[in-house]
């Protein structure tokens, strides 16, 4: 029985977790089609979460996430590691080697990070990272994700500062 007031993922191990993706149902029009997707990553404990992920052109977000026991914000975060390899996979999208094309850089329920390097060399790979995403007309942060392997809040600060070093191009017009 559980009785644990959060899930906490982050004290979990990857090789305790099991992830499952399945296609929920798919509309199509115009064209274009938009997909959902079942997600479950279950613990031997009776931990786990259900998630109801949709792929609408070629960008993957979650809808709808449920968890027992409750997930907290810093969690909803680290799901993300466990589920993304096996969903992009279910989804159809490319992986690969994170080189612009749009691709998840792994498979497993967790990965290893990739080397990044620190410093302004990181900072201008990240740059060169979402301008390709942007150019190939694929959602640039998850690129970032993608090549560096971290979570969307850390690839967004690495953006910020790759925009901070003058590598991108200011997010707003400033007003004076």
């Amino acid at each position: 029985m559980l009785e644990a007031s959060f899930l906490n993922l982050s004290d979990r191990r990857p090789e305790d977790g099991a992830v499952s993706v399945w296609p929920a149902w798919q509309v199509r029009e115009d064209g274009g089609a938009t997909a959902w997707f079942q997600v479950r990553l279950a613990f031997p404990d009776g931990a786990g979460v259900e998630a109801l992920a949709v792929l609408a052109d070629g960008n993957i977000s979650l809808e709808d996430v449920r968890a027992r026991p409750a997930i907290s914000l810093d969690d909803l975060t680290e799901l993300a590691d466990w589920i993304e390899g096996p969903l992009c996979e279910a989804c159809g999208i490319v992986t690969g080697s994170g080189e612009g094309d749009g691709g998840c850089a792994g498979t497993g329920a967790r990965r290893a990070r990739p080397p990044w390097p620190p410093g302004i060399q990181g900072r201008w790979l990240v740059a060169e990272e979402y301008r390709a995403a942007q150019q190939d007309g694929v959602d640039p942060v998850l690129a970032v994700m993608c090549a560096t392997g971290h979570s969307r809040r850390k690839s967004l600060r690495m953006i910020a500062q790759a925009r901070d070093a003058g590598f991108l191009t200011p997010r707003h017009a400033r007003r004076g």
